[in-house]
């Protein structure tokens, strides 16, 4: 890793809120692309999902979901299920930017999507009991978008589809169907 990241990560602590947003945009840039310093930061980050700090949280699903294409171990086919439990946090601004990033965990590979596809198919059957359970639901669409339109396989769209049709509201219906317009 060099200089310029490590500041980036030395400045999310720091106290200079301006500095931490700055960080964070290019941290969050910077794993747009594979790198090659995501394992010096992986357990750093997968020690902040469960952080008693809700910035540390959302930061860490937000960066872990961005890294894992830069994950030729796959550890994330071990470490998804401590990401997935963020997109549930007790702070719903925190689940919510875990949930809006996790579907770049499925740019990793066929393994990562097929996980990711099959939690996001049973939060969304099963998740109705949830506050905010239509948002979350519509977050997860916009993702699925996100990703049949970075890799298009037409079984992601299939799914979406399948998904806004199970939505028995058709306001809600009309909704989800936006993302794919």
């Amino acid at each position: 890793m060099d200089d310029t990241i490590k500041s980036y990560f030395a400045n999310l602590e720091g106290k200079d809120k301006n500095l931490q947003y700055e960080a964070f945009q290019n941290i969050t840039h910077a794993t747009k692309e594979k790198v090659d310093w995501s394992y010096e930061v992986w357990d750093q980050l997968i020690g902040w999902l469960t952080d008693r700090d809700n910035h540390r949280r959302a930061r860490a699903g937000q960066f872990l979901s961005a890294l894992a294409i830069s994950d030729p171990e796959k550890r994330m086919l071990h470490d998804f299920p401590a990401l997935w439990e963020v997109t549930k946090d007790s702070k719903f601004v925190t689940a919510r930017h875990t949930i809006q990033s996790i579907w770049k965990v499925g740019l990793a590979g066929q393994e990562q999507r097929v996980m990711l596809l099959d939690h996001i198919i049973d939060r969304f059957k099963n998740g109705m009991d949830e506050k905010n359970y239509t948002l979350i639901r519509y977050d997860m669409i916009v993702g699925l978008k996100k990703l049949y339109d970075e890799v298009k396989d037409e079984l992601i769209k299939e799914i979406a589809m399948d998904l806004i049709e199970y939505e028995e509201d058709s306001k809600y219906q009309k909704k989800y169907m936006s993302a794919w317009k």
